[in-house]
């Protein structure tokens, strides 16, 4: 008696394509809500309205259900890059590029788009399955960098690649703050990000010239041993994700016991609060420090940034990147998201005050505010280029997106 399986009739297989497309659909929106290592199959079956066997049917493992849906991003993205590679130039091609992510913003806000898993969750992904991810995404990413031209020897490859790491970053961090705006104010804010992506901060003939201050550092023992303890510890989850960086992984990497992960917190959750406090004291200090520095106000804004991205380079860094945020406690994320947006502020204060002294372009300094934040939020991946040149001319051409422009 055979036991194979009939052929799949047309009908079989549209049903199975539909069943696993709302896994899909259930399983993505998990991983946005508590990162890949919250998301299981009881939760993702019970959304659903199928048993955990049913859904493993479809998944046998939850590695691959992360995977596959990660893949549904990458496909979703690679369409979007096609639609704007269409377009005849590099203006028109940017100009594109953002509108989507405006467009894909505004279509969550109103519940007319579908779950898509967010990308910087693939860290917390285990090889092979991570390595085969970020190999298909530096493809599209290269894609994305040719939006800005064909580049004419090394170094103006580097600054491609700069200007499109940035233009990615801050599109990413657009659906953390257009929230605050009113639907209707959406195509003006899209022009306001576009002002700065095509005309920079800068007036024109604006010289780069920025003091790369000090931080202050932890002087008593117990202080410096706290900081190297929340460094490493910001490191790993930068690495790995907020639920892939163990308490186990971050010992290992002081080389400490996990009573003495207890010594400095009580919990894990307490770590990645007082990581983000780290991080977001240190862009206030570099804000504040620029008080004492003569030079007008345009002057003192490349100064805090500039000091911020030698902070991002250097071995005193990283500052604790946002995706964090989606796998910590709802209260916790909103304490963060305040403090975050009063650093912004402090920004746009800065903005404002250049604007109004004339250094600067008139531009929306709340708009610019959040552009400088998510730069400088990412910095730290390009560390490694960073430290084969000065990193005065690191700051330069890493901050010269924001400040210049995305177009020579």
């Amino acid at each position: 008696m055979s036991t194979a399986k009939p052929a799949a009739t047309p009908a079989n297989t549209a049903r199975f394509e539909r069943k696993r497309d709302l896994i899909l659909e259930a399983a993505s929106a998990l991983i946005n809500e508590r990162g890949v290592k919250g998301m299981g199959f009881a939760d993702v079956a019970e959304r659903v309205g199928l048993t955990t066997t049913s859904v493993t049917y479809y998944f046998r493992k939850k590695e691959a259900l992360a995977f596959a849906c990660f893949n549904r991003a990458l496909d979703q993205m690679e369409n979007q890059v096609a639609e704007v590679e269409a377009h005849p130039d590099p203006r028109s091609r940017v100009r594109a590029f953002v509108r989507q992510a405006f467009d894909q913003a505004l279509a969550s806000r109103q519940n007319q788009v579908q779950n898509y898993a967010r990308l910087s969750d693939v860290r917390a992904m285990e090889d092979p399955l991570r390595a085969e991810l970020e190999e298909r995404y530096r493809g599209i990413f290269r894609r994305i960098r040719n939006f800005l031209g064909e580049a004419q020897g090394e170094r103006e490859q580097r600054l491609r690649t700069l200007r499109a790491h940035v233009l990615v970053e801050v599109l990413y961090w657009v659906p953390a703050w257009i929230i605050r705006y009113s639907v209707h104010d959406y195509d003006r804010v899209y022009e306001r990000v576009m002002e700065i992506f095509e005309h920079g901060l800068s007036k024109p003939g604006s010289e780069w010239g920025p003091v790369i201050m000090s931080l202050p550092q932890d002087e008593d023992e117990d202080g410096s041993a706290r900081r190297r303890f929340l460094t490493a510890a910001t490191r790993l989850i930068n690495a790995r994700g907020y639920r892939g960086a163990s308490v186990e992984r971050i010992a290992s990497e002081l080389n400490v016991t996990k009573g003495s992960f207890y010594h400095h917190l009580d919990a894990k959750d307490d770590l990645v609060l007082e990581c983000f406090r780290r991080s977001l004291s240190t862009i206030s200090q570099a804000q504040y420090a620029t008080d004492d520095l003569a030079g007008n106000r345009l002057h003192k804004l490349e100064s805090a940034v500039a000091t911020l991205l030698a902070f991002q380079f250097s071995d005193n860094g990283p500052l604790l990147r946002t995706t964090a945020l989606q796998a910590i406690p709802a209260d916790m994320r909103g304490q963060v998201i305040d403090r975050s947006n009063r650093t912004a502020g402090r920004f746009a204060d800065m903005m404002i005050d250049a604007i109004s002294e004339g250094s600067m372009r008139a531009v929306d300094p709340l708009v610019g505010s959040q552009m400088i934040m998510a730069a400088l939020n990412a910095a730290y991946e390009q560390r490694r280029w960073a430290g084969t040149v000065p990193i005065e001319e690191a700051a330069q051409m890493y901050a010269s997106p924001l400040f210049y422009g995305l177009f020579d």
